[in-house]
């Protein structure tokens, strides 16, 4: 279904409610955790066609937008007044603002302006029942529960999202990014975490290691150098004096911590050449191999050399290569695993890899999703990260908002429970309401 207004989405929501109908919403597609992957019969609600930029309101420096707006539309179209939007997670030229809440997205620039979450100030939302609420709005903050936090990175189980109000940012005075080279990854991760230590907030801090560096090179012809083993791509802006003292900070904790190459961009038109080679790395990796399983798991700063020794190990013990790309500054990793589902068990060992990775970054204190959700592809390993108990609390706040278990189902839990079972709560005009508890 491809409705156009909130209205026509009520209407939908409350005719699924009333006769118990499944609802997959769905964006641009591009969830890399099947988050969008009808698993249930029931309809998919497509929102194609809520694409409109609604409001740009520079004085309190927001847009209001629909859900399939593209990322890069809404700095497309606030470009020319010298502000952006922050948050620009690779897919940004396809993926929809929508798709971005529901699975809090990040991108190269989340280290210093956060992720989603960090950007959004209001969203409206349509309950399973039909009922339009709406959470925050212009102002940057809302009093009671933290609605805003509970919607963000909710997967489409909660509610379809028909309207976002995001924060759009003045362009800093002064942008430069330094390509840094290391002979290891392992001396890569220990620059990430020395430059964080001391005080240094870069606007983005990316890391590639040797397969990625060759694979963006020979794709964008970037101006990599392909004599090392790890590249560091780190991104500073501000005030001009400030962007140069830093500059200089960072050169000397990197030639400190052992790089071998460093190269800072002299203009505008080279600084965008840097993120472009890492801005088509997934692309450019699909041609090392038939197959790649991107994976999408964020550990502490300090464990990366540990993990990146992890994953070499699984590389051998598996029999695939693995290319990496990270977002290192805020210690979101991708993994890209080769394979050729052509030949017999490699799908099976890719999938069987790209486990291992998401425990490892579980064990090292980290979590199983940094940006891409959990939806199916890892939600039959919640339990390495949450006991039980922890679900239950999680699926309680879903029978708020769906005590049928209507919206995205099969997504998330391993095992979801009847409302019953767990003590529902209601979402009411846009306010929880508990049930009578206990008396002591």
């Amino acid at each position: 279904m491809l409705p156009e207004t909130t209205e026509q989405v009520s209407r939908v929501l409350r005719y699924c409610h009333e006769n118990r109908v499944k609802v997959v919403p769905r964006g641009a597609g591009t969830s890399l955790s099947g988050g969008a992957l009808p698993l249930a019969d029931g309809i998919t609600l497509g929102l194609g066609k809520f694409k409109r930029i609604l409001e740009i309101d520079f004085d309190n420096r927001c847009a209001v937008v629909q859900p399939g707006v593209t990322n890069l539309a809404i700095t497309d179209a606030v470009a020319g007044n010298g502000f952006y939007y922050a948050p620009d997670p690779s897919s940004q030229i396809a993926c929809t603002i929508g798709g971005n809440v529901a699975e809090n997205a990040g991108g190269v620039h989340c280290l210093k302006y956060g992720l989603t979450t960090n950007n959004v100030l209001g969203v409206e939302l349509v309950q399973i029942n039909g009922e339009i609420v709406r959470f925050g709005g212009k102002h940057l903050d809302s009093d009671g529960y933290d609605m805003l936090g509970v919607i963000t990175g909710s997967e489409g189980l909660l509610g379809v999202i028909t309207e976002v109000t995001v924060r759009i940012l003045h362009a800093p005075e002064t942008v430069r990014a330094v390509l840094i080279g290391f002979p290891s990854a392992r001396l890569a991760g220990q620059c990430v975490a020395t430059v964080i230590g001391a005080g240094i907030i870069p606007g983005g801090m990316e890391m590639m290691d040797k397969p990625a560096i060759h694979a963006a090179e020979d794709f964008v012809h970037a101006g990599y150098p392909l004599d090392v083993e790890a590249l560091l791509i780190v991104e500073l802006d501000g005030p001009e004096a400030e962007v140069a003292d830093l500059i200089e900070r960072v050169e000397a904790i990197a030639r400190e911590a052992g790089a071998v190459n460093v190269r800072v961009s002299q203009n505008e038109e080279e600084r965008q050449k840097f993120w472009a080679g890492r801005k088509s790395a997934f692309p450019a990796v699909g041609r090392l191999a038939p197959d790649y399983y991107c994976m999408d798991g964020t550990i502490p700063r300090h464990r990366l050399s540990e993990v990146l020794d992890g994953i070499e190990e699984m590389t051998k013990r598996f029999g695939l290569r693995c290319a990496n790309v990270f977002h290192a500054g805020d210690g979101n990793l991708h993994p890209l695993i080769l394979y050729d589902a052509n030949e017999p068990g490699e799908l099976d060992r890719a999938e069987a890899f790209g486990s291992e990775i998401l425990k490892l970054c579980v064990r090292v204190g980290g979590v199983l999703t940094g940006e891409h959700g959990v939806g199916v592809e890892k939600r039959d390993l919640m339990g390495e990260m949450f006991t039980e108990d922890d679900m239950n609390h999680q699926q309680r706040l879903k029978c708020a908002f769906d005590p049928e278990g209507l919206l995205n189902p099969g997504k998330v839990y391993p095992t979801l429970h009847r409302c019953a079972e767990l003590g529902r709560v209601h979402v009411h005009h846009g306010h929880l309401r508990f049930p009578d508890l206990p008396r002591f």
